[in-house]
């Protein structure tokens, strides 16, 4: 029982990033969309968050799963929580102004580097 709540937890603290800082798959695409193509902070996000609602990563996690490094249990348990984090999180992306919203992701992306820089 303790796992499943860490589960729902740790969903929904990935949806609230995703949903807020549009990181499903983001730490590329809404750097080169808001760079490269001109679109706002909000508009980027938005854009690569449909990635999450579509089939686009099938392929990639039937190979994971098929391969013995995917759990259903745990991704569905997960799932319910970023469900409902996401959702929380674009309430507040679409209410904070851009220039905010781009500093705030930022800061996300260097918090992430360092910690990827310094971990073993």
């Amino acid at each position: 029982m303790d796992s499943i709540i860490l589960y729902v937890l740790l969903g929904a603290t990935a949806g609230v990033f995703s949903g807020l800082l549009g990181i499903g798959g983001g730490l590329i695409l809404v750097p080169m969309l808001v760079l490269l193509v001109g679109l706002t902070q909000q508009q980027a996000q938005g854009t690569t968050l449909i990635l999450l609602t579509a089939p686009f990563g099938l392929l990639a996690a039937l190979t994971y799963y098929q391969s013995g490094y995917a759990d259903l249990k745990i991704a569905a348990i997960l799932g319910i929580g970023f469900f409902f984090g996401a959702f929380l999180g674009a309430k507040v992306a679409v209410s904070v102004p851009n220039g905010v919203l781009q500093k705030v992701f930022g800061v996300a992306l260097l918090v992430v580097a360092v910690y990827l820089l310094l971990s073993k």
